[in-house]
């Protein structure tokens, strides 16, 4: 076997880790925007759009898994030196992320008006008609993110991160100034916000559509391998895709459930909820970063079939996830309290937010690299079933029923969710740690 370095050596390392920080970050930035720009519309649309995000999150999370079976298969092969067949896995990724997502777009469309009427059938009709505007607008934008994500999971599969992340920065800066023209020139409403954001993920779509057909690639799209039907690939893939969608789609769910506990516990609890949650997601960047490279790095070496190179990689990536991940949570905990004189809120709703900051904090830091990262990685491996099973049992038998415990049961609101959520990564990531020390991964096999 190879030395493990030879398969990413620490430059490689870095260069796969920080463009992907990088990107999300970019994210993160441009969603504050795109709240800031709703927000001069007026109330109706800002809950509009809140609202049919929560619900598009739904399919996003689908097509991301359907893209991360993609990348674990391609990354696979890449590792066993056999470019033919990963050059056939991207053509079968992409084809199948265009039919899956274009008929998803189809049927939102078709039944959109009825589908917000069902869920939201009880807000104002302001409220109701951004909704159905935006959600409209957004279903146009379903393949062209699913398209994006088919190719950045080819790119990051070979390990070429900065290019996903160049085309980011230029899609946001579409999103941003499309968002100026929509709201403050053309005065086009929420619609005024929402195309900017269907033509920044059709610019995205198609800039590294284009960019996956190039010979320079190691592993590139085929015309002949797009419209090639091949079932053993498929079925690799959505070994991986299915099951982490199942996992995704449940635990939005309860999200979206567990949203509406919060509702029962007063106006300061909600508010301090809401701000701590769009703190927190700034917080967890370094996680979400690098759940892809655990993909790519020990997909790579599983699909060579060096065990030990995946072995040292595992403890290296949770090595470097969680001093970053410390070290991020602790700036992010240490500006929450100066972020906070942005908002205008009571003292009581500050204290609220910086204790719930503290809380998601700490245990994000130190826990999370097991219950997520370490996860997806086991997932690379192939040990997809009982990664499925045990996140499924610890969001359900963990955060939904001690959410109900510790915020209902003992009254502690918001915090007792708090509580729930990060004993569910401390469960998950217990199990995961204990999986991956055991070595019953080593046996997976994904082709």
């Amino acid at each position: 076997m190879n030395q493990p370095e030879s398969y990413f050596s620490n430059r490689a390392l870095k260069n796969l880790i920080i463009p992907l920080f990088m990107e999300q970050l970019l994210t993160i930035l441009v969603g504050i925007a795109d709240i800031f720009a709703v927000s001069f519309v007026g109330e109706a649309a800002v809950s509009g759009v809140s609202l049919v995000n929560a619900f598009n999150t739904i399919f996003i999370y689908l097509f991301t898994a359907l893209a991360s079976g993609g990348a674990v298969v391609i990354s696979q092969y890449i590792g066993r030196r056999d470019f033919n067949m990963a050059d056939k896995a991207s053509g079968q990724l992409l084809v199948s992320s265009v039919l899956f997502s274009v008929g998803v777009a189809v049927i939102v469309v078709c039944i959109n008006e009825p589908l917000m009427r069902l869920m939201f059938g009880r807000v104002e009709p302001d409220v109701l008609d951004a909704c159905v505007t935006y959600l409209r607008i957004s279903a146009y934008s379903y393949p062209a993110l699913a398209i994006y994500n088919a190719g950045a999971a080819l790119y990051r599969s070979f390990g070429k991160t900065s290019t996903t992340m160049y085309i980011s920065v230029l899609a946001n800066i579409l999103n941003v100034l499309g968002n100026f023209v929509g709201v403050f020139v053309l005065h086009a409403g929420v619609a005024g916000v929402a195309y900017p954001s269907l033509v920044a993920r059709v610019f995205s779509a198609a800039a590294i559509t284009m960019l996956c057909f190039s010979a320079k690639n190691p592993v590139r799209y085929g015309v002949r391998w797009i419209f090639a039907w091949n079932r053993k690939l498929l079925y690799q893939m959505l070994r991986i895709a299915v099951p982490n969608g199942i996992e995704s789609g449940i635990f939005q769910l309860v999200k979206v459930g567990l949203s509406s506990v919060v509702a029962l516990f007063g106006t300061y609890q909600i508010a301090a909820n809401g701000i701590a949650q769009s703190i927190w997601n700034m917080a967890s960047l370094v996680c979400v970063a690098m759940g892809p490279v655990f993909i790519t790095v020990i997909g790579q070496c599983m699909g060579a079939g060096d065990v030990t190179a995946a072995e040292y990689f595992f403890r290296k990536l949770i090595k470097i996830t969680l001093l970053c991940s410390i070290v991020w949570n602790g700036l992010i905990a240490m500006a929450t309290p100066i972020l906070l004189h942005a908002y205008s809120l009571a003292a009581e709703t500050k204290q609220l937010v910086i204790l719930l900051v503290l809380i998601h904090n700490l245990f994000n830091a130190v826990a999370f690299p097991f219950a997520d990262p370490l996860g997806k990685g086991l997932r690379a491996a192939g040990d997809v079933k009982f990664t499925m099973l045990v996140s499924l049992g610890t969001t359900l038998g963990g955060r939904l029923i001690f959410s109900f415990l510790f915020g209902i049961g003992l009254q502690l609101g918001v915090i007792g969710i708090a509580y729930a959520m990060c004993l569910d990564w401390v469960l998950r990531g217990v199990i995961f740690w204990r999986r991956f020390r055991k070595g019953r991964w080593k046996q997976c096999k994904v082709i």
